[in-house]
């Protein structure tokens, strides 16, 4: 194959002015460079180069090296200056193969590309412990609130694989923690291994807040086929007062009159709609709770009128309810108050002609927001399920027009997350409940992973407050990016968590796609992926990993795809659910099944298997 020299010469010259770059970018960030651990020594100085890398639009660069069969770079940002020196050796080998003084000599970058690859390992093992034999991604699993009375439950899971066991401090109390702790550590030298305990912060609560309760009436429906044929008749409980809050959806009603109810008796009634309805009764727990049944749907309110077929005088008045379920009903178009006071959120209220007589309105819980919000902003609500803009703000209040829900409404309950991604918000980093959590885990965890963590000045606090309780180089760090601004500070953030001998970074990808938008979470978890990889940093991939299968049984085709993507990351997160087991074997499966086959983002060719 004929080469033209001068376009290889050309293509050496621009890879030289990206070195020479390069060595202009680390003499800017020499006293971010100097701050950092020993460890990280390398480590960041190669950040600085991938980032410099990365400044320039290398695509053209990337095409002519492709074209001469040689590396694009797209693998380099373990080792940047190495595989940029590499490639220019051999560029120059090309044009004159017996050429082997002068520039043509392989210089040495300071960073080898297996050199860079074994700090990766070496930074992973020091934070989240060992692997699990045939397997390089780890697993960390969310314990449920149950792993603090059931260690065969955390043994199960330790058994199946699991490598990290995470706790969430925004649930539960340190009683419980301490107990999940216990059990993992007990389930631990039962199998003869260790596992690392990861405690999350809290962080800021930006959350719906309480929403008054709904008119004291419940609604009983049975179960009915395509043609409207009753398959399961409705099930309503009477119960008295004492027995209210042991029965699901009881009604409450005299103690005297329900101990005469005999089975197969007939009541009758008319429900809040004044339809005509009759429950038969079925079964009698004992005198405080009868089980009935009703072929109708039945809407029964506090004081509906009860009569019983065993007396022509046995009546009875509704006495009482189970609370009713409380949420707004929030449609596209809708204008929502938000408000910083605590009063219950309520839904819109009409006149008779249909027309709004108040705004619905819901409170927040998080009080710096009414001084950061503007005009125009973006807002979510409930992982995205809402969404719409902020049109009118004052220091108590702000004014919401949705413009995302379901035509007939989507429920806004209490406690759901807001989103905010295009608000610079005053407050942030750690919170008064996460200084005291601090203390707990810095005597009982191995390593803290950091929730909303935005900014190098949130991570500066937290080494601060981990060299004041003594564990600074002793716990391990982990940056949750959830936000869009923790995501455009994370090269700077991972500097200053540098300074620290343990640090990681988890790719939240909840709160990170509703904030930087669902169109570019997919570039984004990838870009994150390479940062870190750059920095030798360890990537937890996290949220919704194998959720439909941990919460139903059953996993989708999509989920199982994604799991194959997370052996780009150094650790899998699951969360809890009821077959959290099950979950937790087959990505086990996956996991190894896989490693033949991807380590990172290159690709490996074994041998062709048929399916089975």
């Amino acid at each position: 194959m004929k080469i033209k020299s001068e376009k290889i010469v050309n293509l050496i010259t621009e890879i030289d002015s990206i070195i020479s770059r390069i060595a202009h970018e680390e003499k800017r960030y020499q006293n971010q460079l100097s701050a950092v651990c020993t460890t990280y020594e390398r480590s960041a100085r190669n950040l600085i180069h991938y980032h410099t890398l990365r400044s320039v639009d290398l695509r053209d660069i990337q095409r002519k090296l492709g074209n001469l069969g040689l590396s694009r770079l797209a693998r380099s940002e373990q080792h940047v200056m190495a595989s940029l020196l590499n490639t220019i050796f051999i560029l120059g080998r090309l044009i004159d193969s017996n050429n082997t003084n002068g520039s043509d000599e392989l210089k040495k970058p300071g960073l080898s590309i297996k050199k860079g690859e074994k700090l990766l390992t070496q930074h992973t093992k020091s934070l989240l412990g060992y692997r699990s034999k045939g397997r390089r991604v780890r697993i960390m699993v969310t314990l449920p609130s149950e792993a603090a009375n059931d260690l065969n439950l955390v043994l199960e899971l330790a058994s199946s694989g699991m490598n990290c066991a995470r706790i969430n401090c925004a649930h539960d109390e340190p009683e419980m923690w301490k107990k999940m702790i216990d059990n993992v550590q007990l389930a631990g030298n039962k199998i003869k291994r260790k596992i690392t305990i990861c405690m999350d912060l809290a962080g800021p609560k930006i959350r719906t807040g309480i929403i008054a309760k709904g008119p004291p009436v419940t609604r009983y429906s049975p179960n009915r086929n395509a043609f409207g044929r009753v398959i399961d008749p409705a099930v309503i409980p009477l119960v008295d007062s004492e027995s209210l809050s042991s029965v699901l959806n009881g009604v409450v009603v005299s103690s005297e009159w329900l101990r005469k109810l005999k089975i197969e008796e007939k009541i009758v009634f008319k429900d809040t709609r004044d339809k005509q309805r009759e429950l038969i009764v079925t079964k009698r727990q004992d005198e405080h709770v009868v089980f009935t049944q009703s072929n109708s749907t039945c809407y029964i309110g506090k004081g509906v009128d009860l009569h019983a077929s065993h007396n022509d005088e046995s009546t009875t008045s509704v006495i009482n309810l189970p609370s009713s379920r409380t949420w707004l009903l929030i449609k596209p178009g809708d204008i929502v108050t938000v408000h910083a006071s605590s009063k219950p959120g309520e839904s819109a209220s009409y006149d008779t002609d249909g027309k709004i007589t108040s705004k619905a309105h819901i409170s927040c819980t998080y009080p710096f927001v009414f001084e950061s919000v503007k005009t125009g902003e973006n807002i979510f609500f409930d992982d995205g399920k809402i969404s719409g803009k902020i049109t009118e703000v004052s220091k108590e209040y702000f004014d919401v027009v949705i413009h995302h829900a379901k035509t007939k409404g989507t429920k806004l309950r209490a406690d759901k997350g807001i989103n905010l991604p295009d608000t610079d918000l005053k407050q942030g980093g750690l919170t008064a409940k996460d200084y005291t959590d601090l203390a707990f885990i810095a005597e009982h965890a191995d390593v803290v992973n950091y929730s909303f963590v935005n900014s190098p000045e949130d991570v500066e606090n937290l080494i601060a407050e981990l060299d004041k309780l003594g564990v600074l180089g002793k716990l391990g760090i982990i940056l949750k990016i959830e936000t869009k601004k923790a995501y455009d500070n994370l090269i700077d953030m991972l500097l200053t968590g540098m300074k620290t001998k343990h640090v990681g970074v988890m790719i939240a990808r909840g709160d990170l796609a509703i904030e930087t938008g669902w169109e570019n979470i997919g570039r984004i978890q990838k870009e994150i992926l390479t940062i870190c990889s750059a920095a030798h940093v360890p990537v937890v991939w996290a949220t919704q990993v194998l959720e439909n299968l941990a919460k139903t049984g059953i996993p989708s085709r999509a989920e199982i795809t994604d799991t194959v993507n997370s052996l780009k990351a150094e650790c899998v997160m699951l969360n809890k659910g009821p077959f959290i087991n099950q979950a937790m074997q087959l990505l086990n499966k996956i996991l190894r099944n896989m490693e033949d086959y991807q380590h990172k983002n290159v690709e490996f060719f074994p041998e062709m298997e048929k399916s089975m």
